[in-house]
């Protein structure tokens, strides 16, 4: 298959219209969000927080043996090998993106955080030759959100996957469902190019038995290994026992509840929703077949929809003793990635943006450092079929993150000589009645106000021929008008971007392993621009 060849047109966040204005002022610099952050996205800020985390007493040895051990007899991992080798130096730092895992690899955005970190680390790499950056993705693997785990879009068509199970979906396997689930993508997928290699990829993934969290882990490694992309799998006895000191602490003073809470009191008087919601124990008790929120009853602690129950004594006992037992939510999950890795960038999406912003001072109490917030790429991927329906529309891709209604207008407008609106005829119209006002009203006063009346009349009834103009215009452009709301829906399936909706199986059996190429090639390190694809 010969190369991709595509067109890429870039555009600024603020103009998608698809982000929120907290992000958006972060990424702007605005002084009203300059209190909920530490270095700004910037080299300058990225060289700071490198030197702040320089001094962290990050355990390296413990990392590389756990990652070595997660990697052991996996084929191409020679570019992953030699990061690992350099996390072991003092200099070196993660730019690290995180996700809970995923079937078959999930939305379109979850493939783009992988090669954003990628691509950053590499440029941090080419301009900062004193240090050096490794990509990582986390894997939120302690997670209970089956629902989120549970399904996945295809072409619009959704998938879904019935797992008896429960938990952290991390820890639930492949089972004869999910594989009768991979089968049945064969008639879909089979007759595109690539749609049998796309098939045996996850087959060779998410084989029966494997657990989610290694089958994500699989995954990504296969897809990214040759890149030299670290995927770490933090649900281990020895990295949790690193968070020992933070678990405890937050089980007998519970700081996290009130640090983020003053936070999001400061938010809202800046104008800004909090994006995440914090508990007075921002823990869970973790086992097999349990992921159940610990709290607080006078002076026992207990693990919610379960017989557990402990003494102050018991709980922090279990904690020394079987530190994995406790899962950080989305808070000190945060403080769980930056204890064990030594993170100088963290990459995310809009919402994680806004809930990494709720935890500057977090991080403070804890004296944890914190990294530099950089948004992930955001991509948009048109293939040419649909480009040519677009120009032949005389319309840009650019045009189809307006609303559906303004786009039809445009449409209109644009195709029918402005017929779509009467306003300069109106305009003449209101000055031909004042003028006639003013000249009749000299000799006549009594007829000024019958003139204006008249005007208010002709107003109406131009107003009444513009609707009937814009219904006219619409049934004799029926087809171009579906044409325009088939190719809207096919962009933004139901108003929300492709990346959040669209697994990347489809363009992966469309393209092969090009289609990675050119996401690597079209990324962005921090340059914050969103970006159209559009197939030639």
């Amino acid at each position: 298959m010969p190369d991709m060849d595509f067109l890429a047109i870039k555009l600024p966040y603020r103009q998608t219209g698809f982000f929120s204005e907290l992000v958006l002022d972060y990424l702007d610099q605005k002084e009203s969000v300059k209190p909920f952050f530490l270095y700004p996205p910037t080299l300058s800020g990225i060289h700071k927080a490198s030197e702040a985390r320089r001094i962290f007493p990050t355990d390296r040895i413990l990392l590389t043996e756990v990652l070595l051990e997660q990697y052991r007899n996996l084929p191409g991992t020679e570019a992953v090998l030699q990061h690992i080798e350099w996390l072991k130096e003092e200099n070196t730092f993660t730019v690290t993106t995180a996700h809970q895992n995923t079937l078959f690899g999930g939305p379109l955005y979850v493939i783009y955080k992988a090669t954003h970190v990628i691509r950053l680390a590499q440029q941090l790499n080419e301009l900062h030759p004193d240090k050096k950056y490794v990509p990582v993705f986390f894997i939120g693997s302690e997670d209970a959100d089956a629902e989120e785990l549970n399904h996945f879009w295809l072409q619009g068509d959704k998938r879904e996957w019935k797992p008896a199970q429960n938990g952290a979906v991390g820890r639930m396997k492949a089972d004869k469902g999910l594989l009768e689930l991979m089968e049945s993508l064969s008639g879909q997928l089979g007759v595109l190019p690539y749609g049998r290699d796309a098939i045996q990829l996850i087959q060779r993934c998410y084989a029966e038995g494997v657990t989610m969290s290694k089958a994500f882990f699989l995954l990504l490694h296969e897809l990214f290994g040759s890149y030299g992309l670290i995927v770490l799998q933090p649900d281990h006895p020895k990295l949790k026992a690193r968070m020992i000191p933070v678990f405890e602490k937050e089980l007998k003073e519970q700081p996290s509840c009130k640090i983020i809470q003053k936070t999001n009191d400061a938010l809202l008087q800046h104008g800004f929703k909090p994006e995440a919601f914090v508990r007075e124990i921002n823990l869970f008790y973790l086992d097999n077949g349990l992921r159940e929120r610990i709290v607080q009853e006078g002076n026992r602690f207990r693990v919610l929809n379960s017989q557990l129950s402990f003494s102050e004594k018991e709980i922090l006992s279990c904690l020394h003793n079987h530190p994995e037992r406790f899962s950080p939510n989305v808070f000190l999950r945060a403080l769980y990635q930056s204890v064990i890795l030594p993170d100088a960038v963290f990459t995310g999406g809009g919402s994680e943006l806004a809930y990494w912003l709720q935890m500057k001072d977090l991080f403070a109490y804890f004296q944890i450092p914190y990294p530099v917030l950089v948004l992930r790429n955001s991509f948009l991927w048109i293939e040419k079929k649909y480009g040519t329906k677009i120009r032949k529309l005389s319309l840009v891709p650019e045009d189809f993150f307006n609303p559906a209604d303004n786009l039809i207008k445009k449409f209109i407008s644009e195709n029918h000589n402005n017929l779509l609106s009467l306003k300069p005829e109106l305009n003449e119209a209101e000055a031909f009645y004042t003028k006639l006002s003013e000249k009749v009203s000299v000799h006549y006063p009594e007829l000024g106000q019958h003139i204006l009346s008249l005007k208010a009349a002709a107003g109406k009834k131009l107003s009444a021929l513009e609707r009937k103009i814009e219904k006219a215009i619409k049934k004799r452009q029926a087809d171009s008008l579906r044409q325009i709301a088939y190719l809207k829906n096919i962009l933004f399936p139901d108003g929300t971007l492709q990346e959040r909706r669209e697994n990347f199986l489809y363009y992966y059996s469309l393209w092969g392993r090009e289609f990675l190429t050119r996401l690597y090639e079209e990324s962005q390190g921090l340059e914050q621009e969103f970006v159209i694809l559009e197939e030639k």
